[in-house]
């Protein structure tokens, strides 16, 4: 194991990146980051989706990440299809999600935040 030094999150980097000021992106990062955090305290399902990767669904102390297909194509340098998905033993049916898809139908409980 390796010690890593935390690094502060760069607002600034994040504010030229989304077009907003500083201001408003370190308002949303802080937002969304106190939000979350009651809503897992409170033990909510929580859901983020992650534009161009696909979601990150935690439900209790169970996290799940489902990629959009086009982010896997991105990444593998293939087309992903149900058939290569199943020949390849790294990916998993369970780890692709359609972005057509309802959010909240992937969650095994009733109730789920969900965070753009």
């Amino acid at each position: 194991p390796v010690d890593k030094q935390l690094e502060p999150l760069k607002y600034s980097k994040v504010a030229v990146e989304a077009s907003v000021s500083r201001s408003k992106a370190e308002g949303c990062i802080l937002g969304t980051t106190s939000l979350l955090y009651h809503c897992l305290g409170r033990g909510e399902s929580a859901a983020f989706v992650l534009r161009d990767v696909g979601v990150l669904l935690i439900e209790g102390r169970r996290a799940h990440m489902r990629f959009y297909p086009d982010f896997l194509e991105k990444m593998t340098g293939e087309k992903i299809t149900g058939k290569t998905i199943q020949e390849r033993a790294r990916f998993k049916l369970d780890m692709v999600v359609s972005r057509e898809v309802a959010i909240a139908s992937l969650a095994f409980s009733s109730r789920v935040i969900i965070f753009p």
